[in-house]
């Protein structure tokens, strides 16, 4: 057996984790690679809780959500004494290449690691969508579709009641969830936290839509939106407003903050498909000896990026979908 590989996942678990995870292991044993996973990302690394990972060690893992590796926030990895140690334990296992799988905080996480000599190759998997250099992060299509689903059935019971229901989502800096989701659920209000709103043009809004003979509404809230004055709610921003509309517009109105839903079940065919493609290329990279680079997929293409230069960029979101969505909710 060759060289040893770690394989972490940390942060926030994203649907399509697992089917990377069992890609990794596959090809790395299919180049003669070892592959070792880490439990609880980079806490476990710190305690050294690893193991090998067989083949059948990751059997009928590509339909299951979440991460079998588990996940866990790490106080002690942000300082100099905690990353160290953390060195040390990959160095007491002989791996010196590792895979992690996640989001912003996690690829600077793996950048200090390899700043001490560890190589390293980032897979970026957060529901959010919010990592540059790749269209597409592993988990956002599940999400989006996880969102869709639910809207489809409230819908159902806001157009049986007559009322304005406002659904929040996932999305404290980025408005991937809201928007994607929403126009594609025929949303008729978005708001995300790129584009800052007033509540009375919300309310508005809603007022516009009855007149046109509309008997139900439906928002899509980001949980991070901001209003015009810069300021963030200090509360569920869906609750505030629709307490709002409700005392301006007298229009009953009702809220679902989704949660953590959006997080879970299956991965859908985009997100096993891109964490298996992205897996794939993770290894070959290490199986030439490099190391520092995060992939991602541009244009249905897999592009590796020095790790460094991707985490110096920022996503922008494409804002020709938030103009659609308020030209298709104009009528």
């Amino acid at each position: 057996m060759g060289k040893r590989i770690g394989i972490l996942t940390s942060g926030g678990d994203a649907p399509g984790m697992n089917a990377a995870i069992r890609t990794a292991v596959r090809t790395a044993l299919h180049y003669d690679l070892e592959p070792w996973g880490i439990y609880r990302g980079y806490h476990g690394l710190i305690n050294g809780e690893m193991e090998p990972l067989t083949s059948r060690a990751v059997s009928g893992i590509i339909q299951r959500g979440g991460t079998i590796l588990k996940s866990a926030r790490s106080e002690k990895f942000m300082t100099p004494e905690g990353r160290a140690q953390a060195v040390d334990m990959l160095r007491q296992h002989e791996i010196d290449s590792l895979i992690v799988i996640g989001g912003d905080g996690s690829f600077r996480g793996a950048l200090s690691l390899q700043e001490e000599g560890i190589k390293v190759i980032c897979i970026p998997g957060t529901i959010d969508n919010d990592i540059a250099c790749t269209d597409y992060s592993i988990g956002f299509d599940t999400a989006v579709n996880n969102v869709m689903d639910a809207v489809n059935k409230i819908r159902d019971t806001a157009s049986s009641h007559e009322r304005v229901y406002l659904v929040e989502v996932m999305g404290r800096h980025s408005g991937y969830i809201a928007l994607y989701s929403g126009l594609a659920c025929g949303a008729d209000v978005i708001l995300i936290p790129e584009v800052p709103y007033r509540v009375e043009d919300v309310c508005k809004q809603i007022q516009r839509a009855a007149e046109l003979g509309k008997s139900f509404n439906i928002i899509v809230v980001a949980e991070g939106v901001k209003r015009i004055d810069g300021s963030q709610n200090s509360e569920s921003p869906a609750l505030q407003i629709g307490r709002y509309i409700e005392r301006e517009s007298g229009f009953e109105t009702r809220i679902t903050i989704l949660g953590h839903i959006q997080r879970g079940g299956a991965p859908t065919v985009r997100d096993r498909l891109l964490a298996s493609r992205l897996a794939y290329h993770a290894i070959e990279l290490i199986y030439q000896g490099k190391g520092g680079k995060m992939l991602g997929e541009v244009n249905q293409v897999v592009k590796s990026f020095d790790l460094a230069y991707a985490l110096a960029q920022e996503k922008q979101l494409n804002l020709d979908y938030y103009r659609l969505s308020n030209i298709l909710a104009s009528f």
